[in-house]
């Protein structure tokens, strides 16, 4: 199945060929390992390197998770969601409200918008800190500001309201 990941503002194709545990990106093809331990750790092997992921929280198509000890938040889209994407449509999960929540716990370092400002999807709208990093967390929908639930400074729990987006266009 192909996918489309998006991390750290870089686009990368890949494709797993399931039966065949491999990874196809960048037009090359490397071995790949998953597993899950008791303990809630996922082990990723490609190639020779193994990774460590834990923490793992998803959230529409944003997968947020601790790698080595690192965080990350990779948007994830298969085939089905890209095609919808081209012809424009939204999958039922999008069309829901504009809500942002903290993807982890964390301290709101800065609120970039105001209510009433327009906002286009993938906005930056505040920065979280998080684990001594810096998140900048991006407006999940087009549309305008309608209320901000935080202020700088505040510290959050995992799922804590942000801010809502009422939706437009």
């Amino acid at each position: 199945m192909k996918f489309e990941a998006v991390f750290d503002d870089s686009t990368t194709e890949l494709e797993l060929v399931d039966d065949a545990n491999e990874v196809i990106f960048d037009d090359e093809s490397q071995s790949y390992e998953f597993h899950r331990q008791e303990n809630g750790r996922y082990l990723l092997r490609v190639g020779t390197k193994l990774y460590k992921i834990d923490n793992v929280s998803y959230d529409k198509h944003t997968v947020t998770f601790t790698l080595n000890g690192n965080w990350h938040s990779v948007d994830v889209r298969n085939e089905q969601d890209l095609l919808l994407d081209r012809l424009g449509f939204k999958t039922a999960g999008e069309i829901g409200e504009g809500e942002l929540n903290a993807p982890m716990p964390g301290k709101i370092l800065e609120i970039l918008v105001d209510e009433g400002d327009e906002v286009e999807l993938g906005d930056p709208v505040a920065i979280l800190e998080a684990m001594k990093m810096e998140n900048e967390l991006k407006a999940p929908v087009k549309g305008t500001v309608s209320s901000i639930a935080v202020a700088q400074g505040d510290s959050l729990e995992k799922d804590a309201l942000i801010l809502e987006i009422e939706a437009s266009g």
